[in-house]
């Protein structure tokens, strides 16, 4: 007799079918030699057809439990999971994700709605595409199937996972701060300033704003359920309160400047006066709204003046002189200057104090910006350029000693490659304590005795050799009026501190400024490495020519005669060859004012 087992699920059921294997057993017992009481062969019979039976039974069982085990376990994410509404378990990720997307794809028209937002009293509509926001596909598969979830859930259990959102913050935040309009504020820094030497406090206040991270969540909440958000706005305090600021004036700032602080070095003592300290003492706020004290460096060097001078070895620059036709390097020096880095936080700690103000400085070695050895090596070997101009009364009047003076000043100037000259940087302010006299200078259209009068004759003596060497203008400004002496357009003026002539060392070589002069002349020659074949002028045609007016000035000392000249507009091409082909063709323009005709009397009836 053989008997099955059937275990077959409805056709619309998706899980295994399980089949148990058949059992069969003897129905007659063979013939034994001996026989034994019939009674208890029966007996035996029976037992043994038991044991066969219960043995198939626990092995159907068996089978039955591994087969359901390998449907419960099945895919890799666990039976019972859902996201969106969507059934993903049992399923492994590539079929999740198709499976999930195909619900997204469902939906598109409802998650591209606009979301309402609400932020303080003002309410808009947000596009979710403008700000990125989407359902990370594979992010949400892989969280799925992290879900924890044991057999019985498995069997019977369920979850619902929610989905990866995605937003991209800075647009959603633009977005959002749009609303904030005018609800919102500013947080107010907490700060110490200084009036001279009168400490001045500002106390902090909260800002009023939405919280980023928190409204980038809300937002993806709601865009999911298609509910109206609200967006809250949100005070930030400042770390340091008013309470603590006020303490910082109190224990530190007044102090600070109620007495100078002593400074002493090896070659020397310096007196830090307070308006020093008040220009240096930064009371300054990070982000959080911290306030911390700290001393400027640079702001008190700068406040200290001329006072470490006698302390203090200025470092040389090595120069390059012009010897025997050739250039030479002539050796600078090292210097020693306060380490100002170090003293900071010395000078912080005493500065609370009403008493024993002293602090100590080293004076490091401070090596000058050019040496020999960088000097040498700058391709510095040639004549470039080379420019002259001439002006009358010979060396013994004012406005030849001035231009004499500022050319002494300038000459053996080495310009590194890249740097910018400035004529104003280099010589600073032009004043008799420097040696400058008065000279005629054009002030308000008009002759009049200034001190540095003649200097404009030098800048513009430097501007063409520069010009010629193919140097880059940076900066220039051509006289008010034409003056024959100078070529037109191609010349420039200076004044201090408004007016400056700047030229860029636009080359990979160094650039030497060589001054000289004679009786009736100034000479500005560029050395360095040749690079252009030729640097030339090429003229336009004046136009909008304008004929000078006669004006009359009252007689005396300080009225200046001018026979007047005409004033027009031009063109200069500076026009540079190299291998003879122009490589550069770069315009200038300039319109001179007609110049009065000055007479010193008085005007006739």
């Amino acid at each position: 007799m053989t008997l099955y087992g059937e275990n077959r699920p409805p056709a619309d059921d998706d899980r295994p079918t399980v089949q148990v294997k058949a059992v069969s057993w003897p129905v007659e017992e063979p013939e034994r030699p001996t026989p034994v009481d019939p009674s208890q062969g029966s007996a035996k019979r029976s037992r043994r057809v038991r044991i066969l039976l219960a043995t198939g039974v626990a092995t159907a069982v068996l089978a039955s439990v591994g087969v359901v085990a390998a449907w419960t376990y099945a895919g890799d994410v666990p039976r019972g999971t859902t996201v969106l509404g969507t059934e993903l378990g049992g399923r492994s990720r590539a079929d999740a994700a198709r499976e999930l997307q195909t619900q997204l794809d469902r939906r598109a028209a409802e998650l591209a709605a606009p979301i309402e937002v609400r932020v303080g009293e003002r309410t808009a509509q947000i596009n979710p595409a403008e700000v990125g926001l989407t359902v990370d596909v594979d992010a949400t598969v892989t969280a799925a199937a992290a879900a924890q979830a044991h057999a019985v859930d498995r069997l019977v259990g369920s979850r619902e996972i929610e989905p990866v959102v995605s937003v991209d913050v800075p647009k959603l935040e633009a977005e959002l701060q749009k609303l904030v309009g005018k609800q919102g504020r500013k947080m107010t820094m907490p700060a110490i300033t200084f009036s001279g030497t009168t400490p001045k406090a500002r106390h902090p206040k909260p800002s009023l704003a939405i919280d980023t991270e928190h409204s980038a969540q809300v937002v993806k909440e709601g865009w999911l359920s298609g509910q109206p958000v609200t967006v809250p706005l949100v005070e930030n305090h400042p770390v340091t309160s008013a309470d603590e600021v006020d303490r910082l004036v109190e224990e530190l700032a007044k102090p600070a400047v109620a007495a100078p602080v002593k400074l002493t070095t090896d070659r020397g003592t310096v007196t830090i006066p307070p308006q020093a300290i008040a220009k240096s003492l930064q009371f300054k706020a990070d982000k959080a709204g911290k306030l911390t004290p700290s001393v400027d460096a640079k702001k008190l060097r700068s406040a200290l003046g001329d006072r470490l001078d006698k302390v203090e070895v200025a470092p040389k620059n090595a120069t390059m002189t012009i010897s025997g036709g050739k250039p030479k390097v002539v050796d600078g020096r090292a210097g020693k200057q306060v380490d100002i880095g170090k003293l900071r936080g010395d000078l912080l700690a005493v500065l609370p104090r009403t008493d024993d103000r002293t602090i100590s400085a080293e004076l490091k070695p401070v090596t000058p910006k050019v040496t020999a050895e960088k000097i040498s090596g700058l391709g510095i070997k040639e004549k470039v350029s080379s420019f002259t101009t001439y002006f009358t009364g010979g060396l013994s009047s004012p406005r030849s000693q001035n231009i004499v003076t500022i050319a002494k000043h300038v000459d053996g100037t080495v310009v590194l490659p890249g740097d910018t000259f400035s004529l104003n940087g280099h010589t600073g302010e032009r004043g008799y304590a420097q040696g400058y006299r008065d000279a005629p200078v054009i002030l308000d259209g008009k002759l009049v005795p200034g001190v540095g009068g003649g200097t404009s004759q030098f800048t513009t003596t430097l501007f063409n050799a520069t010009y010629y060497a193919g140097l880059e203008d940076v900066e220039h400004k051509p006289h008010s009026y034409y003056f024959s002496r100078y070529p037109a357009v191609i010349e420039s003026t200076i004044f201090w501190p408004n007016l400056d002539f700047k030229f860029r060392n636009n080359t990979e070589y160094g650039v030497l400024i060589d001054t000289s002069y004679t009786a009736n002349s100034i000479t500005v020659s560029i050395w360095s490495t040749k690079i252009w074949d030729s640097v030339k002028t090429e003229y336009g045609p004046r136009r909008n020519i304008t004929s000078p007016r006669t004006v009359y000035l009252e007689p005396g000392p300080t009225c200046i005669p001018a026979n007047g000249s005409q004033g027009f507009t031009q063109d200069a091409f500076r026009v540079i060859k190299k291998d003879g082909k122009v490589v550069k063709r770069e315009k200038f323009t300039w319109t001179y004012d007609a110049e009065p005709r000055f007479i010193c009397a008085k005007e006739p009836a």
